[in-house]
């Protein structure tokens, strides 16, 4: 098994440095850090950001600008939040035809905690997403009914890794465009790690 997880994150690792598809490359990324394998990506993924990062993205997706803004604050690099003036109106309001777009409000609303102090449009956003989350939510499937039910708890960025981790392995295996090879390598991640930490319990307790 250990020599099949080697040759998956090979893959991984391979499909990181050839993608040239930005969208690709941050969705990739994203669920590698939800599942908590990105330590064995971590060259990689950097070198992914450096090219996100020197690349413009001309996208008006709440989802993709989101998801960028939240990788790249994430990782060190300095991206401006007037990223978000184009989903306002001309009154300086975010745009109501956003509410129809959960996935797009639930990027939004983990990005904008990254906010730092003055950063009027992420605090904001913060209260324009969690709104329009909390009312659509009962309406939501899973898995995304489950993220945001999480994150309306605690925000991304305030979660305990290795929690979230756990949460979301079960909801990327209902996702419809789960990369398999990422989700092989997390679930014997995952069960490797729970089996050290019993041992370590057992230790403790002799």
């Amino acid at each position: 098994m250990e020599q099949k997880v080697k040759e998956l994150k090979a893959e991984v690792k391979k499909k990181l440095h050839s993608t040239t598809d930005l969208h690709e490359g941050m969705s990739l990324i994203d669920a590698i850090q939800h599942l908590g394998i990105d330590y064995h990506f971590e060259e990689e993924i950097d070198e992914t950001l450096d090219r996100l990062y020197n690349s413009e993205l001309e996208c008006f997706d709440l989802h993709e600008v989101a998801l960028r803004f939240r990788l790249l604050r994430q990782h060190g690099f300095r991206v401006s939040a007037d990223e978000f003036t184009k989903f306002k109106d001309d009154k300086g309001n975010f745009t109501e035809t956003l509410r129809n777009d959960p996935r797009g409000l639930l990027s939004l609303y983990n990005a904008a905690y990254l906010g730092t102090r003055g950063e009027n449009i992420l605090e904001e956003a913060i209260s324009f997403a969690r709104i329009h989350l909390e009312s659509i939510a009962n309406n939501l499937k899973p898995p995304l009914a489950n993220q945001v039910s999480r994150a309306l708890v605690t925000p991304l960025s305030r979660s305990v890794k290795r929690l979230e981790t756990r949460y979301y392995i079960s909801d990327y295996e209902m996702e419809d465009k789960r990369d398999d090879t990422i989700f092989e390598i997390a679930k014997f991640d995952f069960n490797l790690l729970q089996s050290l930490h019993c041992e370590e319990l057992k230790s403790i307790s002799l």
